[in-house]
């Protein structure tokens, strides 16, 4: 009966089971090691990872773990052994996905290459294994499904995700490697645009969003009660950033919500989303201004290309998608070059309308242009109009493959023509005053531009909507998460 006791007693078991809350108890000194660290190098070393269960499967007296951190993924195996029990491994096996562990294994060399995870060279061997945190059995989704390509597995009847039902478990689908590559990206695009504008002598300003008059003028404004009065949500920092200019910053940026009350279920509209602004004051013609934003945004291309292969490369997994092009010095059109070249293609427009065409892509090798002598009439009433032809004016918008990221302008700096501009629009020049007076007393010519943060990431990733790159988008239809 004692030797029965020994028999089915479990050797190991002080090496697995659920740890106890981590309420700050006590302090380890242990060195946990982080997946994409897992390289040959690290060959026969101990270490200590924590990391979700992305996968597990069992297998006879082993199981088969792929252990998961952010966008970095390696596969795992605990056999039954000198270190692991039959109870340790099924243990292993019934963790549900998604769960966090703490694993103490033995990094090995692979003969094989691991396909299907990133850190493809290595291997864990676990010794011992504790849930650190338990997810629920049932998923709102599987991340397997999430980061399914478009049409790839429908033969085989495999899920893919839609865009709602990732949205609506939005923290789920932002687990995936897919989502985590966006966002490291996005952080990193707004990382090179403060360095970039710093090393130039721009300041980082911060503007208020809560204002008294709609700072783009018309109805796309949202209104919300402030006190015994109304207030609005600022469509921009327009004018903010134009009175530090008046207030001698010489070339300010500021990164921030935008807020615009527009209608629009397109691919390309949010209702709030991050904008990137820059005003500056220039000696004689706006092009400087356009050359400073065109070579600002040129160095966040050569940093994404340069510093974020990895990230790129694992959207490209799941959302193919040709290498962003950029020219140096960056091609510049002016707005009728393009209208005419778009009739010559067949494309049929009125000098006012909206232009994006991917024609100017193709047609120049480039995904990256600037359109610049826009139309007075589809412009805010700050734009200063062109000195030889008032049907047009001295502003200009970037592009990347196709589609609009950027909106600017030399700005009106003189108070009376920027009054009758603001009548023009029927602005109430009561709500602006102390704007208008900024300009009363002494104003360098200036100009600067807006630029939309998620449609950037979008569109240098060659994806198809921006709520791909809005970590909580709000639209017109989504108020949560």
């Amino acid at each position: 009966m004692f030797f029965l006791f020994l028999f089915f007693k479990d050797f190991a078991k002080d090496r697995y089971g659920v740890s106890v809350m981590v309420q700050s108890q006590q302090k380890l000194d242990r060195v946990l090691v982080r997946v994409q660290d897992l390289t040959p190098e690290k060959a026969d070393q101990l270490i200590w990872l924590r990391a979700r269960i992305h996968t597990s499967r069992a297998k006879g007296k082993q199981c088969f773990l792929v252990l998961r951190q952010q966008q970095f993924n390696v596969q795992a195996l605990v056999a039954v052994g000198d270190r692991a029990s039959k109870q340790m491994v099924k243990f292993a096996a019934n963790i549900n996905k998604e769960s966090i562990v703490d694993v103490e294994a033995v990094v090995r060399k692979v003969e094989q290459k691991i396909e299907s995870c990133s850190q493809q060279d290595v291997e864990l061997h676990i010794e011992r294994i504790f849930v650190i945190s338990q997810a629920e059995p049932r998923l709102p989704l599987q991340l397997e499904d999430a980061i399914r390509p478009d049409g790839e597995g429908e033969e085989e009847g495999r899920a893919t995700v839609n865009q709602d039902t990732r949205l609506d478990n939005r923290v789920i689908d932002l687990r995936t490697t897919t989502s985590q590559a966006i966002f490291r990206l996005q952080s990193g695009v707004c990382q090179l645009f403060r360095d970039t504008l710093t090393k130039k002598g721009f300041v980082e300003i911060q503007t208020p969003k809560i204002i008294s008059a709609a700072s783009e003028g018309g109805a796309n404004v949202f209104t919300v009660s402030y006190f015994k009065t109304s207030a609005y949500l600022a469509q921009s920092p327009q004018l903010y950033k134009q009175m530090c200019i008046c207030a001698d910053f010489d070339k300010v940026f500021c990164v921030g919500p935008v807020f615009r009350a527009e209608d629009s279920n397109t691919h390309r509209h949010l209702t709030e989303f991050v904008g990137l602004d820059i005003e500056m004051a220039f000696n004689y013609h706006y092009h400087e201004v356009i050359d400073s934003i065109t070579d600002t945004m040129v160095q966040i291309f050569k940093g994404l290309r340069d510093n974020f292969q990895t990230e790129i490369q694992t959207v490209n997994k799941q959302f193919p998608s040709e290498p962003f092009k950029f020219l140096e010095p960056t091609l510049r059109l002016e707005y009728t070059e393009a209208v005419a070249m778009l009739h010559e293609a067949g494309v049929e427009m009125g000098d006012e309308d909206d232009l994006r065409s991917a024609c100017i892509t193709h047609l120049y090798d480039t995904d990256f242009y600037v359109l610049d002598k826009y139309p007075l009439a589809v412009r805010p009433f700050y734009t200063m109009p062109d000195p030889n032809n008032p049907k047009y004016s001295n502003s200009y918008d970037m592009f990347m493959r196709g589609e609009e990221i950027l909106s600017g302008a030399q700005r009106v700096h003189d108070p009376e023509l920027l009054t009758e501009r603001a009548l023009h629009h029927q602005i109430d020049l009561e709500k602006i005053k102390s704007y208008i007076d900024s300009f009363r007393y002494g104003a360098p010519p200036h100009g600067g531009g807006g630029i939309g943060l998620e449609r950037v990431c979008m569109l240098y990733l060659g994806l198809h909507n921006v709520r791909q790159t809005s970590m909580f988008p709000r639209d017109p239809k989504r108020l949560t998460p």
